[in-house]
Order: structure tokens, then C-alpha cells, then sequence
């Protein structure tokens, strides 16, 4: 099994697009609504929360987890790889969103990461903008990746703070579209010039690419991580088959939340029904039924 981790629902535009690409796969979701949002703790407890909510998904039987978290990412994923993997699930793979996403842009992979992706560029522009939590763009993540693969590319940041909260709890259109100008607009005000592209660096964003699109300038292509993350996806299975799952099953759906309220919102990121249930009582069903 495959497991797709976030801090709430925004992960559930991921997963939507690797079950797209990859129909035969059985795959595991994780929200860790009962800890949410991860864009504003510090980034200790981004670790540690991290790192319990993958040993979660482990402990279930997946032999894969995609971190579906750029703040997680951002701030845990490194150290989870090269300090905590080896020690404690050393068969056992994590991969993230961030590297894919910027190989999407750059068409080479780093030889530092095992996403596997061998692409084109997707663009041709020498300009970025990145849209992200303020742990994030806090980070560098971005910058330094695109940076270690094309340092010809300039990467413009803005923060936006409380976005993905408002989006996990549906906040009305209005409020959103306002929230999303503002954050463009800070940007804009504080470059010289318009960017060629831009990343939704949270993978809540997507949810609102239709408010993005319409408020950012027309000369301006959103880079789809989602779609870049399920190419990667893709080619890392083909070179690792070991990771693959094609057992018949369906896909699951787990919270450390209210799971009738992350059910009913999962619509609003989810294209099928999904059915959540509490990851720990599920966790001491299966323990008790080995």
C-alpha cells in the first residue's frame, strides 16, 4: 500500500491525482485534522507530528508514504529520510512533493533525490513565484532547490498565512478571493517584474485554482503539483517496483479528527465520496487481529 499523508484535506488534490495515473494502485490517506493547521507551530513539533503520523501509516502495512505536505516537507522531510527511516523502517520508502514539483520546472532531476522524474521543462521563462504557508517560504525550500538544478532561475516568494485554514474549513468564496488578491498583490508590489509561472506551494491551494487563475496576471501559468507529484509518482514505481500494489482493494481514508465533520468536507477536495475513520481505533483493530 501506498500511503499519502497531509495536516488536513489539501493532500486529498495529490491523491486525486495518483489515483489517475496509477488506477491499479491501493493507496492510504492520513489527515492529521486533529493536529492542524502545520503552517503555524514551530518546527519541532511539525517534526515530531510528522514523524508519528508516518510511524501511523507504517504500522498499517504501507511500504510508501508521500509526504502531500509542502510545510512538512519544508521543515521534517530530510531528517525523517536520513535520521529516522534507516532506524526505524529501513525497508521502507518516504517521498515528498517539493522535489517533483521543481523538477516539473527545471526537467531534470537532482541527483540528491529518488523521485525518478525525467522530464522537459514545462516552461521556458526565467521567473517563478512561489505561494506557500510561512514555514515554507520561511525555509528556502524552494529557492534552493531550483536553484542546485538552474541557477540561471529566480524565485520570488510570498507567504500566505491562514490560507490553508480557511480553505479546510470551507470559508465562503468572497472571503477566499479576497485573501488570494491580497497575497498576489503583496507580491506583485514588491518584484520588479511579473513573474512567468507560479507553484501553489500547499497542496491546499489547488482546491481555489480557479480564484488563482483569475486573479493573477493572464501572462502568468500555474505549475499543477499535483500533476507533477503523480508523473513522479509514476516513473519512481516503474524504476522501484518493489513499492507497488496492485492487490485488488479499495483506497482508505484515515483522521486523527472529527471524522463525520473530515468526511463531510472532504467533498470539497475529493471528486468520490470518501468515508473517514479514526486512524488509532482502526490501528488497535488491525494490531489486535494479527
Amino acid at each position: 500500500m501506498i500511503g499519502v499523508f497531509d495536516f488536513g484535506s489539501g493532500g486529498l488534490t495529490v491523491m486525486r491525482a495518483f489515483e489517475s495515473a496509477l488506477p491499479d494502485q491501493t493507496f492510504v490517506y492520513l489527515g492529521d485534522h486533529g493536529n492542524a493547521p502545520y503552517g503555524n507551530p514551530e518546527s519541532s513539533d511539525i517534526y515530531d507530528l510528522t514523524q508519528l503520523a508516518l510511524a501511523r501509516l507504517f504500522r498499517y502495512g504501507c511500504t510508501l508514504i508521500v509526504v502531500a505536505c509542502n510545510t512538512a516537507v519544508a521543515t521534517s522531510l530530510r531528517k525523517l529520510q536520513q535520521e529516522w527511516l534507516p532506524k526505524s523502517y529501513p525497508d521502507r520508502k518516504i517521498l515528498g512533493v517539493i522535489a517533483p514539483t521543481v523538477e516539473e520546472i527545471i526537467g531534470e532531476p537532482d541527483s540528491s533525490t529518488d523521485s525518478g522524474m525525467q522530464t522537459h521543462p514545462v516552461f521556458s521563462g526565467k521567473k517563478i513565484a512561489v505561494f506557500a504557508t510561512p514555514h515554507t517560504v520561511q525555509s528556502d525550500i524552494f529557492p534552493m532547490e531550483v536553484y542546485r538544478r538552474n541557477p540561471s532561475i529566480e524565485v520570488y516568494q510570498q507567504a500566505c498565512p491562514g490560507l490553508a485554514l480557511l480553505i479546510e474549513q470551507a470559508a465562503p468564496e468572497d472571503v477566499l478571493r479576497r485573501e488570494i488578491r491580497k497575497n498576489i498583490n503583496n507580491l506583485l508590489d514588491s518584484i520588479p517584474t511579473i513573474p512567468d509561472a507560479c507553484i501553489l506551494g500547499c497542496t491546499h491551494y489547488p482546491i481555489v485554482e480557479h480564484i488563482w487563475q483569475s486573479e493573477l496576471p493572464e501572462t502568468m501559468r500555474i505549475i499543477s503539483q499535483p500533476n507533477a507529484c503523480a508523473r513522479s509518482l509514476v516513473e519512481f514505481l516503474k524504476k522501484n517496483p518493489q513499492f507497488s500494489d496492485t492487490r485488488v482493494g479499495n483506497n482508505r481514508f484515515f483522521t486523527t479528527g472529527d471524522i463525520s465533520e473530515v468526511s463531510d468536507r472532504a467533498s470539497l477536495f475529493y471528486t468520490m465520496k470518501a468515508d473517514f475513520r479514526n486512524i488509532d481505533e482502526c490501528l488497535g483493530d488491525f494490531t489486535s487481529s494479527q
